[in-house]
């Protein structure tokens, strides 16, 4: 399918507006920087190097300097477990809603580990029609289904967080899942003291990618990945270590280190700065002198990674930033690093950010997404 093709299928997910008439013209002012921004590559370390400094210049090349980076990040956060040969989901109970099949699942994310989530399937769906299929984490699944009970009314902006519900919707089946273990701040993460937090989920995406993949009703080679927030954190480290996914949508997780913005945490032990050798881990809140960086955090800040590196990853597998607060125009200085590995790889439109003001989606913000 092509670039274009797969961003008319995902242009039309949210029915809080209207559709244009062609979704590329909905798409398209998003997929290149503002002009202020345009050809700028900051201080990032630039991934088409290899870290001996030979610059990647052949398609070939990049794969192995893609490799390269998996390497070095598996190695500061840790090596995943072996996929679950047989990833499953185990239907509780089903009811119908709102025009599509809504299944309560079990489903296995890890040896020994499963977890609630539910299974939204359109009529449409079937083994002889798979349809594509989305995963949506979130700290607990009913946000995502349209169902969380913190959700008051149908114009909240709980509401526009709901995008399995809405994927489901437009024709996506699609899988929502919370946090291992029930607690972000306490992760589970299946006994491994060695894995970073953030980069066990991703293998619990993976795995959950792989349970979609063996449904009758699921394209597995159209499984897509979204979140928001702490699911988007979730989203941009799924897709970037695991190459199940085929498109991402990352709402505002802050997609580069910065310790200015108090939500772009990756340095809280839940995310990337547990240190197993501390028997007390940092305290939550902002990095100072008096509470410093730990664990895999600390790491990469002095080797200079940063996670541009792992935006490069997907190429030449398309993404959207969907930016808020922690995520403003100025991004692009660090998405034009994955513009330019997928312009090596023969490619346009790859990579897309559409901005609003405010941390919370919004009905314009759901409808480029």
């Amino acid at each position: 399918m092509t670039h274009r093709a797969l961003l008319v299928v995902a242009a039309v997910l949210f029915p809080w507006s209207v559709r244009a008439a062609d979704p590329w013209e909905t798409i398209k002012p998003y997929m290149a920087p503002p002009a202020e921004f345009a050809g700028k590559l900051g201080e990032y370390r630039n991934p088409l190097k290899f870290e001996d400094g030979r610059e990647v210049t052949t398609p070939e090349q990049w794969a192995q300097r893609r490799r390269e980076i998996l390497a070095k990040w598996t190695g500061v956060m840790g090596p995943w477990p072996a996929a679950l040969a047989e990833p499953r989901i185990t239907v509780i109970e089903s009811a119908e809603r709102d025009g599509f099949t809504q299944h309560k699942v079990r489903v296995t994310v890890a040896e020994g580990r499963e977890q609630n989530g539910y299974l939204l399937v359109p009529p449409g769906a079937t083994k002889e029609r798979p349809a594509p299929a989305v995963l949506v984490p979130f700290y607990e699944p009913e946000t995502s289904i349209n169902q969380s009970n913190e959700r008051t009314k149908p114009g909240d902006s709980l509401t526009f967080r709901a995008y399995a519900y809405h994927l489901t919707q437009r024709g996506f089946v699609t899988l929502s899942i919370g946090s291992p273990g029930g607690d972000a701040r306490l992760p589970d993460t299946a006994g491994n003291a060695v894995l970073q937090p953030l980069s066990y989920l991703g293998y619990v995406a993976h795995n959950c990618a792989g349970a979609l993949a063996a449904r009758p009703e699921v394209d597995a080679k159209r499984i897509g990945i979204v979140g928001h927030s702490y699911g988007g954190k979730w989203a941009l480290f799924a897709s970037a270590l695991s190459d199940r996914f085929a498109a991402a949508v990352w709402s505002d997780p802050g997609i580069v280190f910065d310790e200015k913005r108090s939500n772009v945490n990756y340095w809280e032990p839940w995310y990337l700065g547990l240190d197993p050798s501390l028997k007390q881990q940092r305290k939550p809140g902002m990095v100072t002198a008096a509470n410093g960086r730990t664990g895999a955090y600390k790491a990469m800040v002095e080797k200079g990674m940063d996670l541009h590196e792992l935006h490069a990853l997907l190429a030449p597998r398309p993404f959207l930033v969907s930016g808020g607060a922690e995520d403003p125009p100025a991004r692009w200085v660090a998405l034009n690093h994955a513009v330019a590995v997928n312009k090596l790889l023969g490619q346009e439109n790859r990579v897309g950010m559409q901005n609003r003001p405010a941390h919370g989606p919004s009905a314009e913000a759901n409808e480029v997404v």
